[in-house]
Formats: C-alpha cells, sequence, structure tokens
C-alpha cells in the first residue's frame, strides 16, 4: 500500500511544486485507510478535522527545508486551542529574562507570585521542587511534562498579556491570540490584569515586576463561535442556548506548527527570526517537552495518574498500556477541552532517520452540549490522533531522502 502512496506523492510532487502547501496528499492518504479514518472522512465537519504535516529534507551540510501537506486548514474556523497555547508561554518567558538582562535573574530565581486585583491568587512555595521554591524552570518542566494548568498561568502572568500578543505577531503568528489563564474562568478585567512577581536569588531580591494591565483588545474574523445545543454553567446547571466562544484564546493550526519548527530547527530560520533562547533554554525546552513523566523525579507523578504516554497524542493516542518505542521521541504540546483533541508534534526516529512535524485537531461532542465533560474522546478522537501520527510515521519510514539528517541535536539526558 505504501509504494502505491509514494507513487501517488511523487505525481502530485511534481504537478504542485510552484505551491507552497500541497492540499491533495493528505486527503489521498487517509482515504486509503478506511478502516482507521472513513468515521471521521464521513463528516470532518462535525469532527472539526484540520491537519498540517511537514516534511524536513536536509542538505549535505544539515541544514534543514521544509515542504508542507495540509487537510482542511481554515484560519478563520475556530476551535478551542486548549492547552496548546502553553508552548508558546514558555518560549517567551525565557526570551523575557533574556531579553531583560537583569544581572543575577535567571530561569531558576525564586519566584514569588504576589495579587494586585479581585481574583488573583499568590504563590510563595512549590513543594514539586527539589528545592519547594517556585520558578520559571520549575514551572516549565509542569507545563511540557503534563501540561500543568497553574504553571501556565504564572508564566502567562510573568509575561503578560500584552507581550503574549505582540511576540505572536513578532514571529509571523498573525492568526493567532493569546488572552487568559486557563481552567479558572478567566475573562473580562481579570485577564487584562496581571499579577506583582517578584524573582529571588537565596534571600536577594533581584528583580520586581509590577501588577500590568493589557487594555488592548485583539480581534479576529472567525466563524464557528456559537456551538451547539446548550451547555453547563458555573453551578452545573444544564443551559439550552447554544455555547459562545468569543473572547476566547485562538492558536490556529497553522500558526502552532509555524512556532513548532523555528523552536526545533532554528537553523532554517535567519538569525534575527530565531527565537531569543539560550543553548541552555533550548536545552531545557527540549528535555522536558520529550521526556516522560515516569522519567521525571522533580516534579515526581504518579503513573497510575501520569502514564508514561500521556501527553503523546499523535503517536499514542491514551493508550496507557502502550509499549514506549525508545528510538522514537516526540517533542510535542497537545491540548484537550470542549471535546477537541489538538497535539502539535515534532517527531524523531533516531534509529531510521526520521523526523517530521505534524500538528492537528479533531473533535467529537455528539449530543452538543458543552462543557459537561462528555465527549467521544475514547471512541473517536484518540484513536483518530494515534492512526494519523503513526500512518505519517510508516510513510515517512520508507520516504527516499537525498541526505540522511543528523539528528544528535535532539537526544537528550532524562536522568
Amino acid at each position: 500500500m505504501y509504494k502505491s502512496i509514494l507513487s501517488l506523492f511523487l505525481l502530485i510532487s511534481a504537478n504542485a511544486m510552484a505551491q507552497q502547501t500541497d492540499t491533495v496528499f493528505l486527503k489521498q492518504l487517509l482515504e486509503s485507510k478506511p478502516e482507521l479514518f472513513s468515521g471521521v472522512l464521513n463528516h470532518p465537519n462535525k469532527n472539526e478535522v484540520q491537519i498540517m504535516y511537514t516534511q524536513v529534507n536536509r542538505d549535505k551540510n544539515n541544514k534543514p527545508s521544509f515542504k508542507t501537506f495540509s487537510y482542511r486548514i481554515n484560519p478563520t474556523h475556530y476551535f478551542y486551542p486548549a492547552s496548546t497555547v502553553k508552548l508558546a508561554a514558555v518560549i517567551f518567558a525565557l526570551e523575557k529574562i533574556n531579553e531583560l538582562k537583569v544581572k543575577g535573574l535567571d530561569a531558576n530565581s525564586t519566584m514569588i507570585t504576589d495579587t494586585a486585583f479581585t481574583g488573583q491568587t499568590p504563590v510563595t512555595e512549590d513543594k514539586t521542587a527539589a528545592n519547594g521554591k517556585p520558578s520559571i524552570a520549575h514551572y516549565i518542566k509542569k507545563v511540557l511534562l503534563t501540561s500543568d494548568n497553574d504553571a501556565y498561568n504564572r508564566l502567562f502572568e510573568f509575561v503578560g498579556r500584552a507581550e503574549m500578543n505582540a511576540k505572536l505577531k513578532k514571529y509571523g503568528m498573525t492568526e493567532s491570540r493569546i488572552l487568559n489563564r486557563l481552567a479558572i474562568g478567566d475573562g473580562g478585567e481579570r485577564e487584562k490584569n496581571t499579577n506583582p512577581i517578584r524573582f529571588y536569588n537565596g534571600d536577594v531580591l533581584v528583580y520586581s515586576q509590577p501588577a500590568q494591565y493589557d487594555p488592548k483588545n485583539y480581534p479576529l474574523e472567525l466563524t464557528n463561535l456559537i456551538v451547539g445545543v446548550g451547555y453547563m454553567d458555573s453551578k452545573e446547571q444544564l443551559v439550552n442556548k447554544p455555547y459562545s466562544f468569543e473572547n476566547k484564546n485562538v492558536f490556529t493550526i497553522k500558526d502552532q506548527q509555524s512556532l513548532m519548527r523555528r523552536l526545533m530547527a532554528p537553523e532554517a530560520f535567519a538569525a534575527k527570526d530565531r527565537f531569543n533562547l539560550s543553548p541552555a533554554d533550548y536545552q531545557l525546552i527540549y528535555t522536558y517537552m520529550s521526556k516522560l513523566p515516569t522519567e521525571s523525579d522533580y516534579p515526581k507523578y504518579d503513573a497510575k495518574e501520569f502514564w508514561p504516554t500521556y501527553a503523546k497524542m499523535l503517536y499514542y493516542g491514551r493508550d496507557k498500556n502502550a509499549m514506549i518505542e525508545p528510538n522514537i521521541r516526540i517533542f510535542d504540546k497537545y491540548g484537550d477541552s470542549y471535546g477537541f483533541i489538538i497535539d502539535n508534534a515534532y517527531i524523531v526516529d533516531f534509529k531510521n532517520g526520521v523526523e517530521f512535524f505534524l500538528t492537528a485537531v479533531v473533535q467529537s461532542n455528539e449530543d452538543g452540549i458543552y462543557n459537561d465533560g462528555k465527549y467521544e474522546y475514547e471512541t473517536v478522537c484518540y484513536p483518530f490522533m494515534k492512526n494519523l501520527g503513526r500512518s505519517i510515521y510508516e510513510y515517512e519510514l520508507q520516504r527516499k531522502k537525498t541526505n540522511q539528517p543528523n539528528l544528535s541535536k535532539y537526544v537528550m539526558d532524562y536522568k
């Protein structure tokens, strides 16, 4: 079957050299496996599917170039991005430390969060850290290992809403916006106000950031914002009206993958277009983005709650008993909420010289009720993501490359 898919791909490539993004190949690939994808393909609108797959081709000096394939990409058709926005917060928090250029301030400085507005909460300790203290670095670990909501919220408060959106624009992610914290009902004036923060090295104050206020709005022309037939309100009462996603975070598939490419392959971009990250910053992100929860001592996780493949949707789904393939590492940030499953991944097979980017969203909410926790994750979404990731991986295994990649920079020390 894969030989026929390869022949199809070569034909498509020959006819689409002038196109930046191929929109046929993924459709043909999915249709070639009805036993895996027919359920979603039969009503793609209902399942809100969007996919972007990017091949990596390297020259003789190992410099990467990209060829992209898409399926149903539509930046104006809204989907809830959930936790995928957290990767932007991770990057921008480290950038901010580097750009402040404050002597003694780094990602491991103790970060004390205060309050200055209604509903804000303070942080003075973190018992999951080796030293019991909160820090940017430890929040990043928790975000990347298990998608901790509070850790993201603290990074958001440090960066500030205005800077989050200015950075998105700076790096060309103009289809997206990040407006609020997660899982605390953030909105209105509260999302525009972020906490005062102090950083210490030992008992020495090295930096104090006052409370910030962002008066701006970030309008985008979007469809699919009013959805369903009802929703559960904050009192867990059913409201028989459509649910509104207005004034929520937006992070399109295209922008998510753009961020991932710039993060994982900075050498493909001009120096001025790269993230302002140090080698240690890249090492921190790469390590904890690909590390499994069960490989972490600080924070330490219960393997029953956070099993090895917990965060790796686009290859393992949510299979708690999946056999880990030691030659494969997945650098990703997933999200799941309101029936949407999203994963933004760079997948590497060190043994076979495979690497590719894959970003996808799928949704299932058969009863049309939002915020009730009743979605077809297990029967529709997780299997779709697992089968999609493995289908692309299997195709990549037999794809011919002029130059074999040197992937040694992605080999991390997980001890």
